[in-house]
């Protein structure tokens, strides 16, 4: 399953349990316009995390926080990428 599928996925899911509509998920969605609470938002990192088995925002040397939806897809998905470079290396 790719990242962006997996993040919508999420974002979905949380949403269901907390009850929230979500607007239409595009890539240009500011993430503060979701309609989410930060602790939602944390739930959502940890769900990704223990799926994808990466934490970009512990992981990245770079304080970075994405502001739209398609920010926060592209940085899960460079720090994936990142971490497929590395291991390659390591071999």
């Amino acid at each position: 399953m790719s990242i962006k599928i997996t993040v919508i996925s999420q974002l979905q899911q949380i949403a269901e349990n907390e009850k929230k509509n979500l607007p239409p998920l595009t890539d240009d969605l500011v993430l503060l316009d979701l309609g989410l609470d930060s602790l939602a938002i944390a739930i959502l990192v940890a769900r990704l995390e223990e799926t994808l088995g990466l934490d970009p925002f512990t992981e990245s040397d770079d304080a970075f926080y994405p502001v739209t939806l398609g920010d926060f897809i592209r940085f899960y998905e460079n720090a994936a990428q990142s971490r497929d470079v590395d291991s390659r290396q390591a071999r």
